[in-house]
């Protein structure tokens, strides 16, 4: 079932969420979450973004692969894009390093807005599978990147958190304006009432 976005303002995408209980069947939240991101066009989910306090994620970068690669850099990123479709179940980021780097991010509970954000460029992560089974990973460029987005959600940050205060300010209308509902976007959403 493809469920509505929250939208900015929304109280639950600003609450850190609370851990599921080991061995709970996810899937129909799961379902649920992977029909919406998908009819929305994102790449990633937080489950407050569908109202649920709860520290569950899923990504699906494939359409980054989809894109035009520069040099062969690009084109092997692109290649681990293509496949890295994961659900991370109470995750906990154990490091953050590497260069920091700036890439133009954008939220589908803040649509119309895509600002540069700095970030480490890799990324620890210990988390649960859809199946319970524990990994530690690491992760690189755009699929970290994704990770950390994503994982801010489920701690009540949002990616305009990041942004200077300067920036913030001018985008301050904007936001007011999603809170409000005043958005053309494709996809449902829920707006704060």
């Amino acid at each position: 079932m493809i469920l509505p976005v929250i939208a900015y303002g929304d109280p639950v995408l600003r609450a850190e969420c609370e851990e599921v209980e080991e061995g709970t069947d996810m899937t129909s939240v799961l379902k649920d979450m992977r029909d919406t991101m998908h009819q929305a066009s994102g790449v990633g989910l937080a489950a407050p973004q569908v109202g649920k306090s709860i520290r569950l994620f899923i990504v699906d970068a494939s359409p980054f692969a989809e894109e035009e690669p520069e040099n062969e850099e690009e084109a092997q990123n692109f290649e681990i894009l293509k496949n890295f479709k994961k659900v991370f179940i109470n995750p906990i980021i154990e490091e953050e390093r590497g260069k920091k780097w700036a890439f133009s991010e954008g939220c589908l509970s803040i649509p119309g807005i895509r600002e540069e954000v700095i970030r480490e460029n890799i990324v620890k992560i210990s988390y649960f599978d859809e199946e319970w089974n524990f990994h530690e990973e690491e992760y690189t460029g755009v699929a970290a990147r994704i990770i950390q987005h994503e994982y801010d959600h489920i701690e009540g940050i949002l990616f305009t958190d990041h942004l200077n205060p300067l920036k913030r300010r001018m985008l301050k209308r904007r936001l007011t304006d999603i809170s409000k509902g005043e958005v053309s976007v494709t996809y449902r959403m829920k707006f704060p009432k």
